[in-house]
């Protein structure tokens, strides 16, 4: 069996990826497919497509491969032999994560099923590889983001979103069950780190257990690593990053957004905090952005109102029907979220960034090439202009602002072909995400898209005509990670529909209820002074490189929250107005009251 899946930390949902050079240029151009085309021929025309993952990917020019500077000059070492970890992606799926599969459907540990009652869909190996090929759009990297066709863009949601996306989801699979126990028990059933939004990836097991990322003369603070101008990752000798999770040193983009969150808790202490309180405070900060800015972007705000409520004074409580883990201690992370509903980043993936004004970069190219592929000193050259990637406040947005792609079921090229940075090179290892994804579904002992539709009483359950899924040999039936993207696609593409919306939305709603520490119940009137947005959280943390147009101060921007989370600024977070106290309610049947957005 060829090896697919996810590093050994965890799942890896928004993984980037590369591509061969062993096509010419005659040959890209007669396949060469736009994201129109693929559209318009529908997933039955593009059965006879030949496979384009050989394709080269342009670049717009050739550069020499940047000297690292030697992170011995940035950061102090924590030891002269100190080593960082390197991400392992795409060596074998989480632990545990084959539960339904080796053990039941209905145990729950480090994974479980969320739709117990619900078979596995195992269709034939051979429809999933060319359903996959099928997927792959075939545009090559615009030498330019201006030149991008932006009916296949959502206005709402700026390509940042994206690697926050995948943030989030390395912070809730991060594994830092000790390996001797992890061999001890390989299904993690019994010895396991429960999901939660704590910020594992950036503060590790805390400066005792985890020195190395924090930074020796300065006890409290996280080691920084400023050079050439540009905020990037503590590293090692040999340009390894120190960090909770090596994964979130994959791509330049995300491991120059995890060096937003270190500098934030650094001017946190600066403030005057203690660390636990400086820690507290980024905590809540971080969760009450998913609630509010990425998740109300990606489902709607109307499906975030449905699920949380308040009673007056009272924790915001979780009303979700679906997601009930048995043990609110230990909750179990749903196969159907980490292999199929949050795999919807995968279609928003841009071939290409502009990572500052006229700079457009290949998300992953052939080497030799510039790129953003990670694990590495970040190149003088491709420091990230946050304005091109979030709405900054105070800055006028860009022309060509990176914008997501549409939630759909056509993927950029270079998720056809995974780098040997992504994808450990070794003998038959697959190398389209595409089909990786569409097999560990299989794997996992997923449900098929149309049982999920059915079982969470979906208005529109799509036949797999509508589908575009014509081949018999379906069973009638359409694997859960397809059938998300395309329900999103067949309703426009700007959000996830009815199935991938209610696996998401309770899910990460129903584990930040489940968490004693989360603001949810601990601090539930908590509004981050620093604004409602990514973009307030960027200026607030000072990363805003000075060589981008330096915005004026944001009104209240200075003003910082006092321990209990008390602040100037007059936001309002997505949370239904307050029940009274005396008002019952039932969770599965309640009806939450409507409340002010964000």
């Amino acid at each position: 069996m060829r090896e697919f899946g996810d590093g050994s930390g965890g799942g890896c949902p928004f993984s980037g990826a590369g591509a061969r050079d062993d096509a010419t240029a005659a040959e890209r151009e007669r396949t060469r497919l736009s994201r129109r085309s693929v559209l318009a021929a529908g997933l039955a025309g593009l059965a006879a497509v030949p496979v384009m993952s050989g394709t080269a990917l342009a670049a717009p020019e050739r550069r020499a491969a940047p000297t690292p500077a030697p992170a011995t000059t940035a950061v102090p070492q924590v030891t002269r032999r100190a080593r960082a970890a390197r991400a392992a992606h795409a060596v074998g799926n989480p632990r545990g994560a084959d539960i339904a599969v080796r053990v039941s459907r209905d145990r729950e540990a480090r994974f479980g099923v969320m739709f117990k009652q619900l078979p596995a869909f195992t269709p034939p190996d051979a429809l999933l590889t060319a359903l996959a090929t099928s997927m792959n759009d075939g545009k090559l990297p615009l030498s330019d983001v201006r030149l991008s066709d932006v009916e296949f863009d959502i206005s709402t949601i700026p390509a940042g979103y994206i690697y926050l996306g995948q943030f989030i989801d390395h912070d809730m699979t991060l594994d830092t069950t000790p390996l001797s126990d992890q061999q001890y028990d390989p299904r993690g059933i019994t010895n396991y780190d429960t999901p939660r939004f704590d910020l594992a990836s950036v503060y590790g097991k805390g400066p005792t257990q985890s020195p190395e990322l924090y930074d020796p003369a300065k006890p409290g603070y996280l080691r920084v690593n400023d050079h050439d101008g540009l905020h990037d990752l503590p590293r090692d000798d040999t340009g390894a990053a120190f960090l909770g999770d090596p994964r979130n040193d994959e791509n330049l983009i995300i491991a120059q957004l995890h060096a937003a969150f270190l500098r934030m808790h650094n001017r946190l202490r600066d403030e005057g905090r203690t660390f636990e309180q400086a820690q507290q405070q980024l905590r809540w900060n971080y969760q009450w952005l998913i609630v509010n800015d990425f998740l109300t972007r990606i489902v709607g705000s109307e499906v975030v109102r449905s699920k949380i409520t308040q009673r007056r004074g009272g924790p915001i409580e979780f009303l979700g029907t679906f997601y009930k883990p048995r043990d609110r201690q230990r909750p179990y992370m749903p196969i159907e979220y980490s292999g199929a509903a949050y795999r919807f980043g995968h279609s928003m993936i841009r071939a290409e960034y502009e990572v500052q004004d006229l700079r457009t970069v290949p998300i992953f190219a052939r080497e030799g090439y510039q790129d953003l592929r990670g694990n590495r000193p970040v190149p003088a050259d491709l420091w990230i202009d946050w304005n091109y990637f979030f709405d900054i406040p105070g800055m006028e947005a860009p022309d060509d602002r990176n914008m997501s792609r549409k939630i759909d079921t056509h993927l950029s090229l270079p998720l056809t072909t995974l780098p040997p940075t992504v994808v450990a090179p070794t003998a038959g290892a697959i190398v389209s995400l595409i089909e990786r994804n569409l097999l560990r579904g299989k794997r996992l002992g997923l449900p098929a898209g149309q049982d999920v539709a059915t079982a969470i009483g979906a208005e529109k359950v799509y036949t797999n005509a509508e589908l575009g899924l014509t081949d018999p040999g379906w069973g009638g039936k359409a694997p859960l990670w397809f059938y998300i993207l395309k329900e999103s696609e067949l309703l426009g593409g700007n959000r996830l529909g009815p199935v991938g919306a209610t696996i998401v939305a309770e899910v990460i709603l129903g584990l930040l209820a489940c968490d004693p520490t989360s603001y949810f119940n601990a601090n539930p009137t908590y509004t981050p002074s620093a604004g409602p947005s990514m973009g307030h959280f960027l200026l607030r943390a000072d990363v805003i490189d000075p060589r981008a147009f330096v915005p004026p101060e944001v009104e209240g921007e200075e003003e910082g929250e006092g321990e209990e989370g008390e602040h100037e600024d007059e936001v309002e977070p997505l949370v239904p107005e307050p029940l009274e106290p005396d008002e019952r309610i039932d969770p599965d049947a309640a009806t939450p009251v409507e409340g002010p957005v964000v």
